[in-house]
């Protein structure tokens, strides 16, 4: 029984040992992927932190540029109510000239109206010439006539009074 004793003892060991290894095994694989994790880790902390530089030399740049803009600023504060002063100046200017673009578009209407109208009695003063013409003609032949009837009238009466 020692000997069965024995070789049970050493099954189970051998049992251990294979579990053991076994775990042996898992936990390498474990550890060699948290290194390669950590790596990975790292490499990213040391890209953050480059950027992190670069973007802390970009807000001071930006600092800067923040400050001589504020003081051009200032400096340009009197120039703002100039400016103002400007830019009211030239609405005005823009209103006048809207209102004259309008009065002209008005004064454009009324023009067209009135020479619409000026052809219209531009043709009715020759159409009245017209008429006056024909009118002075037909006066011009009845006085030709009178004329001849007055004559024939005249010789008429001397022939009567002959008799």
């Amino acid at each position: 029984m020692a000997l069965e004793g024995i070789k049970a003892r050493m099954q189970q060991l051998r049992v251990q040992a294979d579990a053991s290894s076994a775990k042996v095994e898992e936990l390498t694989a474990k550890v060699k992927t948290l290194e390669q994790e950590n790596l990975a880790k790292e490499q990213e902390i040391t890209s953050l932190t480059h950027k992190n530089q670069t973007l802390e030399g970009e807000l001071e740049e930006l600092h800067g540029r923040h400050n001589d803009l504020k003081k051009e600023v200032d400096s340009m504060g009197g120039q703002g109510t100039q400016n103002e002063a400007l830019q009211r100046k030239l609405q005005i200017l823009e209103e006048e000239a809207e209102e004259a673009d309008k009065t002209l578009r008005e004064t454009n209407d009324k023009l067209r109206q009135t020479d619409v109208k000026a052809g219209h009695y531009e043709r009715k003063v020759q159409a009245l010439e017209s008429a006056r013409d024909q009118w002075e003609e037909k006066y011009e032949e009845m006085s030709k006539k009178y004329a001849t009837v007055k004559k024939e009238l005249d010789d008429f009466q001397l022939e009567i009074g002959n008799i």
